[in-house]
């Protein structure tokens, strides 16, 4: 555990991460008059994908917007240099959102369209980062964030449009590539620490339904009797797990769902199923990776919605009901039922726009070439592109230049290699988070701030670790296994996901990318508190203490089958986002809003020629709705 991992090399985000010096008192009053010079992205061999250590919200992306907020930035950042540049758009936040934004707009204005994107982290694409590993000769991919395609909603025919003018059919690419697999045979484990558990003990073989869906299998009583759990215990969750029972016989199918929708899945175990209380730490962080919360904080009914144990015999259908409030899970089955990812998350979809938006970015065509084609950073802010995309640049004005009801420009000033710049565009779309906008926009209405600040980002956490090999997983049979009581709570084999020239780990001696979750959660708190509470302790953490805990984890889980911390260890990068998923309504604290009338409804509203396009404008976490975001923003823009 002490000895160093000689083979990998932490630069913990600061190679490129210089925006959040302007923040630093030391240069206050230092601003030169001058239009913005080269900058890390046009440096020879910048390519932040290939960072390991810190990444996500990396030192230096976030340093600036909290000086705003806490009031203290413009008394240390002096005089803006007004750069004299004039766009025909200027979008705040480069994730897909603000892509898709510059997608729409260029797509009705026209290709001449001038259009600025400005972004506070080293890479674009928001929280559709990737994840570029080279280990043993080989490249690795995975997501350092966002992952799926798929979505709960109906894809609109302008989410869907835009996929398909990229190139990207989910379904016929799923088809193609069908044949995806990794780690043939392994199956599942769950860890029981000594913290939680009383003892340390890998439990393997787990049923096929032991992530908590229902799905009876006869495995179960098996499985448990290895367990330490106790006999009460075990016998509730085969319970729970396995039978048929009405907890609620009698009571209407519309008065279930709603005392449903107004309890917690644990207080449904508790205080319904009458479960033991020590069936509650195994069953606590199975919604931390959809929910970045446990059990104790989700609604009943969405557990239910998402086919967890425990309401197999409730007679409950999925036709939704009126007068009730859900998150966006709820009472919605999945319209979109392909499972096809790229190798690093929806990073492919951000590389895609912003090939398409700036020519020459990126070589090829299709969606296959994409993950293998490596971007050239040096054009993205190339003077000779209608569209310019500037990294390591935070937002912290947007005005209008004039009366908003009459304004015919809108400045946007932001902070870069420790100057302050200010640019204009004919209008703005804030691409970026609703809780900045306040800060960078004073000027909203007050109903609107108040509205932007209602939401609280679920913190999260999601770790890659590379291997040098997966052979001790092999040996005890797992691709993946949960560890409820561990600092994360889950660690398993990357996905595979085999595309165009892209071949991922096939073989136990090969390098391998293992994911790892941790959600920084503290039961008993409403959701909201809990998400705050979060916020702070990812931001206070170290890569140190990450890195100490991961190394503790493999050890003690993977310790029968031999795993070596130094040896075995290749690399390991944090994706650290405080600000996460966008906040989803839950019914346990959050009134029922009568249409038009929800936070981000009122938060999205047009601002003059300022409009906002992000997740949180629709209050769901799915790539479908950030595309569908940026379209409402850019109409709204057309048609003022």
């Amino acid at each position: 555990m002490h000895r160093n991992i000689t083979r990998r090399d932490f630069l913990n985000g600061m190679a490129v991460g210089v925006g959040g010096m302007l923040a630093n008192p030391r240069i206050g009053g230092l601003l030169a008059a001058q239009t913005p010079t080269a900058s890390a992205q046009d440096r020879a061999g910048y390519y932040p994908p290939t960072l390991n250590g810190m990444r996500g919200s990396h030192p230096g992306a976030f340093e600036v917007a909290h000086s705003l907020r806490d009031g203290n930035f413009w008394e240390k950042a002096g005089k803006p240099v007004e750069t004299g540049e004039n766009y025909d758009l200027v979008v705040v936040g480069g994730g897909i959102s603000g892509l898709a934004a510059a997608y729409f707009y260029r797509k009705q204005a026209g290709p001449s369209a001038r259009i600025l994107i400005l972004d506070n982290h080293d890479d674009f694409g928001g929280h559709a980062k990737r994840n570029e590993f080279h280990l043993g000769g080989r490249m690795l991919l995975t997501n350092g964030g966002t992952v799926s395609i798929e979505s709960p909603f109906p894809y609109s025919k302008e989410a869907r449009g835009l996929l398909a003018e990229l190139g990207i059919d989910p379904p016929a690419l799923q088809k193609k590539y069908s044949d995806n697999h990794v780690s043939g045979g392994l199956g599942f484990g769950y860890f029981f620490d000594k913290e939680t558990f009383g003892t340390e003990r890998l439990v393997t073989d787990a049923p096929g339904g032991f992530y908590g869906r229902q799905g009876a299998s006869s495995k179960w009583a098996d499985f448990l009797a290895r367990t330490p759990l106790s006999t009460q215990a075990r016998q509730d969750i085969i319970r729970i797990q396995e039978a048929k029972v009405d907890y609620m016989e009698g009571v209407p199918q519309e008065q279930k769902k709603s005392l449903l929708s107004k309890m917690s899945y644990k207080d449904f175990l508790l205080n319904v199923v009458k479960a033991h209380p020590d069936v509650i730490p195994f069953y606590q962080s199975r919604t931390h990776g959809l929910y970045g919360i446990g059990i104790d904080a989700v609604p009943a009914l969405d557990c239910w919605a998402i086919h967890f144990p425990g309401f197999q015999g409730m007679g409950l259908d999925r036709v939704p009901s009126k007068g009730l409030s859900f998150t966006a899970l709820g009472e919605v089955t999945p319209q979109e039922e392909f499972h096809f990812h790229f190798p690093d998350g929806n990073a492919s979809i951000a590389r895609m726009l912003v090939r398409s938006l700036v020519p020459g970015s990126a070589p090829g065509s299709t969606a296959e070439d994409i993950v293998t084609a490596k971007m050239d950073y040096g054009r993205l802010d190339h003077r000779d592109s209608p569209v310019r995309i500037r990294l390591n640049s935070t937002a912290v004005l947007a005005r209008h230049v004039g009366n908003p009801a009459s304004a015919k420009q809108v400045e946007v000033v932001y902070g870069r290699d420790q100057q302050a710049y200010s640019a204009r565009g004919k209008a703005a779309v804030l691409a970026c988070w609703n809780m900045v906008i306040p800060y960078l926009c004073p000027d909203l209405p007050a109903e609107q701030k108040d509205a932007l600040h209602y939401g609280v980002k679920v913190p999260l956490v999601y770790t890659v670790v590379g291997l040098r090999n997966w052979t001790t997983f092999h040996k005890l049979g797992v691709r993946g296994v949960a560890c409820p009581g561990m600092y994360h709570t889950s660690m398993n084999l990357d996905q595979a996901a085999n595309i165009g020239d892209y071949k991922s780990s096939q073989s136990p001696d090969e390098p391998i990318l293992v994911h790892m979750l941790r959600t920084p959660c503290q039961p008993g708190l409403s959701a909201r508190e809990q998400q705050r509470a979060g916020h702070y302790e990812l931001l206070s953490t170290s890569f140190e203490t990450f890195e100490r805990n991961i190394r503790d984890q493999f050890v003690r889980v993977l310790r029968g089958g031999g795993f070596d911390p130094a040896r075995d260890i290749e690399a390991i990068t944090v994706n650290r986002w405080p600000h996460g998923y966008a906040y989803e309504y839950n019914p346990l604290w959050d009134p029922d809003w009568p249409e038009g009338k929800r936070p981000c409804d009122i938060a999205r509203r047009r601002f003059g020629r300022i409009t906002i396009a992000n997740s949180d404008a629709s209050a769901a976490a799915y790539t479908d709705q950030a595309i569908d975001q940026g379209y409402r923003a850019v109409q709204e823009l057309f048609s003022s």
